[in-house]
């Protein structure tokens, strides 16, 4: 990237300010070009044979497997809070009843998706950003280009295919542990019907409100995966990112953050075009 004082020189102080924004500009236009050919690179190597179908195994078992524990955690507490804030707004109204009707579609169309995917995010996602970035520097993915191995179908693209089916899963298991949470918070804690509970859960869900949930987490394990693994790829050419292993931590922590961010941004776009 070209410097600011390579060209500057000539330029008034009043102007450098519009210089600088037009630097940044210009880099952010870059960047996300080469985030884009990335994803590109990446499914298209999703369908490359020979398919590496034990890394795929591996990386489920990572990702998938790995977050079991910390998506149980964080549900079930999620659950437990929902049922319990539910219980005391509704009881204002005397409408206790629809406390099964709140948990669950909070959680189904909202919590679920994207706590799930701040989950994985900070948990798997950081890793795999390190790793790659790791192996960027210490020239492994160097090593593999000369040997004529694609380092998307050998690196990327199986970690791509076992986020996608991992983070609908981790989903699922967190809508149904949150559920049960609530459950337990607001009949076995407060008193609320069981019957009522189930009976309002029942009547309010729709499979409309399943699917978005469904398409949600799909997305949101596109977002993660692609920017933690591509942050890492591209370590060396990151703004400000230094070098060596300062520059892996670096663009680690920007991972897990843009990761967030975006996840939150689509969440407010998919639910305002497809609710």
């Amino acid at each position: 990237m070209v410097q600011l004082n390579e060209y500057h020189s000539g330029i008034p102080k009043f102007f450098k300010p519009f210089a600088v924004i037009g630097n940044e500009a210009v880099y952010v236009l870059i960047d996300l070009g080469r985030m884009g050919v990335f994803l590109l690179y990446a499914i298209i190597g999703m369908f490359k044979h020979p398919f590496r179908l034990k890394e795929v195994v591996k990386q489920l078992h990572f990702i998938g497997t790995g977050s079991v524990a910390v998506i149980f955690f964080t549900a079930l507490s999620s659950g437990m809070v929902l049922g319990l804030q539910g219980y005391y707004s509704l009881h204002k109204f005397g409408a206790e009843g629809m406390l099964g009707s709140a948990v669950s579609l909070t959680l189904i169309m909202e919590l679920g998706p994207i706590l799930t995917a701040l989950m994985v995010t900070g948990r798997a996602g950081s890793a795999m950003c390190a790793e790659i970035g790791i192996m960027r520097i210490s020239e492994q993915i160097d090593a593999l280009e000369c040997m004529a191995v694609d380092p998307f179908r050998y690196l990327i693209s199986p970690k791509f295919v076992a986020a996608l089916i991992s983070v609908p899963l981790l989903t699922a298991m967190f809508d149904v542990v949150g559920i049960f949470g609530g459950y337990l918070a607001g009949v076995k804690l407060m008193g609320v019907n069981s019957g009522s509970f189930f009976s309002g859960m029942e009547q309010s869900v729709t499979n409309h409100d399943i699917n978005l949930g469904i398409i949600k987490s799909f997305v949101f394990g596109l977002l993660l995966v692609w920017i933690c693994t591509g942050r890492g790829y591209f370590v060396q050419q990151i703004k400000g990112a230094g070098f060596g292993a300062e520059s892996v931590s670096k663009v680690t922590t920007q991972a897990v953050v843009y990761s967030s961010i975006s996840v939150l941004i689509f969440d407010y776009l998919l639910t305002a075009i497809l609710l």
